[in-house]
């Protein structure tokens, strides 16, 4: 009784207490999971326990149906027999076999089908299987037929294909534009080092164009020499050749006058003029200017000649062929 007397003032006091947590609990709104309100929350747990409570229920449907059918109709007890063990041979034999890739390429039987191809004729009790040539054999001779009756008719009959001799004349013209192509642009990179002495048609025509063009003035017109050397005799004041020519012409004498013409012409243009020049020795046009410096004589003549490239398959081996 005085423990109950004791409690009653305490339960008094904790009664305002409890309230106020109350009355804050219920004002406090919940906080959302993943984004989702309780009543949003509560609805999704509810789907989910719907959808497996649905799904149990179809499991024990089933379950259920497969126990009335079992009733129904028993399944009749089966004595298991078992089978005596068999040596390889014998497993093999009894393994149903599938022809392999090649046998079906080739159309190989195997001997145990033998007698399914033995044809019914025989001779001196010698008997011939029926042993078809392969599809894929007939089917490349046919192939091959088609196809060489199309070769005739695009490169003989219709002449849309060139043939060997024409096909050999495109590649020498198509070798030629490429040696042009190759020597145009080696041509710009000779000094006076790699210069080669070329008296061709094509070369002193350029070479004399551009003589005309900017050495008549100290030269003359045949190179006979004004303010400037005699070019046809066989003295020279700076070294003879095609590589001193080249050298005099590119880097010029300023101490005498003659300018450098590096930045004017370029190295093939020099090398036109300088073989041009070289072309003019023993000319001797009238009114030569006396002779100047000293003689000179190419030691190695061929070593500074230019030479032709041969192709790498000749009419005579072609014909050897």
């Amino acid at each position: 009784m005085k423990k109950i007397k004791l409690l009653l003032p305490f339960i008094v006091l904790s009664s305002p207490a409890f309230a106020a947590d109350e009355k804050a609990a219920l004002v406090m709104p919940g906080e959302p999971g993943l984004g989702l309100t309780s009543s949003e929350l509560l609805i999704v747990l509810l789907l989910i326990f719907t959808m497996v409570l649905l799904f149990v229920s179809v499991t024990l449907l089933n379950a259920f149906k497969v126990m009335y059918k079992e009733q129904l109709s028993p399944t009749p007890y089966v004595i298991i027999v078992k089978e005596p063990v068999l040596d390889y041979d014998s497993w093999l034999k009894k393994r149903p076999s599938k022809p392999s890739i090649w046998n079906k390429l080739l159309s190989l039987k195997p001997i145990e089908e033998e007698h399914n191809l033995v044809i019914d004729h025989s001779y001196d009790g010698i008997k011939e299987l029926n042993n078809p040539v392969p599809a894929w054999f007939n089917f490349l001779f046919f192939g091959t037929m088609v196809f060489a009756a199309g070769y005739l008719f695009y490169y003989h009959i219709g002449g849309y294909g060139d043939l060997q001799d024409k096909e050999y004349a495109n590649e020498i013209a198509k070798a030629e534009i490429e040696k042009a192509a190759y020597l145009e642009k080696s041509a710009n990179t000779i000094d006076e080092n790699s210069v080669k002495f070329d008296n061709t048609a094509i070369v002193l025509e350029d070479g004399k164009t551009i003589f005309n063009t900017n050495c008549v003035v100290c030269h003359g017109d045949k190179g006979q020499g004004i303010i400037g050397p005699n070019l046809t005799d066989e003295y020279w004041i700076h070294g003879g050749g095609v590589s001193n020519v080249f050298k005099t012409i590119k880097y010029g004498v300023p101490a005498k006058g003659m300018i450098s013409w590096e930045k004017n012409l370029n190295p093939k243009q020099i090398s036109a003029v300088s073989n041009y020049i070289l072309s003019l020795n023993g000319t001797n046009p009238p009114g030569a200017k006396a002779k100047q410096g000293e003689k000179y004589e190419d030691k190695d003549v061929e070593d500074s000649e230019m030479k032709e490239v041969a192709d790498s398959v000749t009419k005579t081996d072609v014909s050897k062929k």
